[in-house]
């Protein structure tokens, strides 16, 4: 059993991640959530609970145990860090080592050895822009692994590459990490 920690962002893809909860806990994987502002504008924590049987996380000041520091404790118990969706807002931040989100400092926190893998799911220019492609080229520069999005009809109306991989491909991809 992997402890995976799974960051969910802003994305309307966050749906998702219900069935990628779901999917990692019935295949015996620990599944810790945590969730941007933006992913709960999406998709509820207490889904991502209920299927995870673990509190989702949402904030970095939400300090529920004195004697730990949050954000450092999560990561310390992550096997495996998957962000997805991830937003270009949050691959942006996870490249410049920001830290001032949950889903941020916990990945700032990471051991190196930590296997982290991300989703990228966003409209075909954002996705495209080069500012985006040059943010993804850090994130695999600094050991990253990017899960390839797909070429689809996006929520937005355009079709192109940008929509969040099935997740089947995510599964797939993670398996040489689990």
């Amino acid at each position: 059993m992997t402890k995976i920690t799974l960051a969910v962002t802003g994305s309307i893809a966050a749906y998702k991640a219900a069935d990628l909860t779901s999917l990692l806990t019935k295949e015996g994987h620990n599944v810790t959530v945590l969730m941007t502002r933006s992913a709960t504008q999406f998709i509820t924590p207490l889904t991502l609970q209920v299927l995870s049987k673990n509190r989702v996380h949402l904030d970095i000041m939400d300090e529920e145990r004195p004697e730990l520091v949050n954000h450092i404790d999560l990561a310390k118990n992550t096997e495996l860090f998957l962000v997805a969706p991830a937003t270009a807002d949050t691959i942006s931040r996870l490249a410049q080592g920001r830290a001032d989100d949950i889903v941020t400092s916990v990945a700032l926190a990471l051991e190196p050895s930590v296997p982290k893998y991300f989703a990228p799911a966003m409209n075909t220019k954002m996705y495209q822009h080069p500012l985006t492609q040059k943010n993804i080229e850090i994130l695999k520069k600094i050991d990253y692994n990017m899960i390839q999005p797909k070429k689809s009809l996006l929520a937005c109306g355009d079709f192109g590459e940008g929509a969040l991989a099935d997740l089947p491909d995510i599964i797939s991809d993670l398996k040489n990490s689990l």
